[in-house]
């Protein structure tokens, strides 16, 4: 097969519809885009999942009057209810934060913020913090073992805080995959009618080819080539525009969050991972909507 027919067929073709050609390599790369958005959704909801297995505790609120006058957990109320849990098999461990260490990450958390300077250490209850060995039966466990007892106030169980958080990052995830399903049907159809408008404009051509003996496959690569070529542009546009993103968008729009530790950053590296998928994703979908749209609507 000559390779400098196919070239000059490929660069005719496109040049020759060029308005159908920039469409779909936009519209591609808008669907690709969106494609890409979701995957790094997903990469940072696995990694943020990895980030708050070891973090993710029970906290124990105690009531005012013993985190008031129980500066280290000594006293029989407070250190009952420390024991009562270490005693569990599914407690790793135990630790006691007093009312000037909660008020210490407290500032921590909201340095720079006005709510800093709105509460006071006498405020915020003495708590015990719960490191569990199995997260769902333990925070089960630490519930009943801790439901009634004197000095208890509360249970927090960081799980709830957490999952709201995954929920928020799965609907920014199904969100832009609903949104690039649209535009990949888009996509589809501005491929399908641009090889139909190229076989069109060259029927006479490759009808005499047909005539003097060339194969369908020969006749048909110029044509398939050109959607896979416009399928790889846009993806590369679609990477670009990710890049950008990050840089412009994304990393101010998380940068507190990111900076607090509540969600791990996004990285060039991340963009890089996601790069070939979309690229695979765009030739592939473009060969296989030009060879079927070949096959079904054009006879060359």
């Amino acid at each position: 097969m000559r390779s400098d027919f196919v070239v000059r067929e490929v660069v005719t073709g496109l040049r020759r519809n060029v308005t159908m050609t920039v469409a779909m390599v936009l519209t591609t790369a808008i669907s690709l885009g969106l494609v890409g958005t979701g995957l790094l959704a997903v990469r940072t909801i696995d990694r943020t999942e990895q980030l708050y297995s070891d973090r993710v505790e029970v906290q124990v609120a105690l009531t005012s009057d013993v985190s008031a006058n129980d500066k280290d957990c000594t006293q029989p109320v407070c250190a009952g209810l420390k024991a009562t849990l270490e005693n569990s098999p599914l407690v790793e461990s135990v630790r006691f934060e007093n009312q000037e260490q909660a008020y210490e990450r407290y500032k921590e958390l909201f340095a720079g913020q006005s709510l800093a300077d709105l509460v006071r250490p006498q405020s915020l209850p003495a708590t015990l913090r719960v490191r569990l060995s199995d997260q769902q039966a333990g925070a089960d466990a630490v519930r009943q073992a801790m439901a009634g007892q004197v000095g208890v106030r509360n249970v927090i169980d960081q799980r709830d805080v957490v999952a709201k958080l995954f929920d928020f990052l799965g609907g920014v995830r199904n969100v832009t995959f609903a949104l690039a399903m649209v535009q990949a049907v888009a996509a589809l159809l501005l491929i399908s009618n641009t090889v139909q408008v190229s076989a069109f404009t060259r029927r006479t051509e490759v009808g005499v080819m047909r005539l003097v003996g060339a194969t369908r496959w020969y006749t048909q690569l110029p044509f398939l080539i050109e959607a896979v070529v416009t399928g790889v542009v846009g993806a590369l546009i679609a990477v670009g525009g990710l890049l950008v993103g990050k840089f412009l968008f994304i990393d101010e729009l998380l940068s507190g969050i990111v900076s607090n530790g509540v969600v791990p950053p996004i990285e060039v590296a991340d963009i890089i991972w996601v790069s070939p998928i979309l690229v695979m994703i765009g030739a592939g979908i473009a060969a296989v909507t030009g060879y079927v749209t070949l096959r079904l609507y054009v006879r060359l």
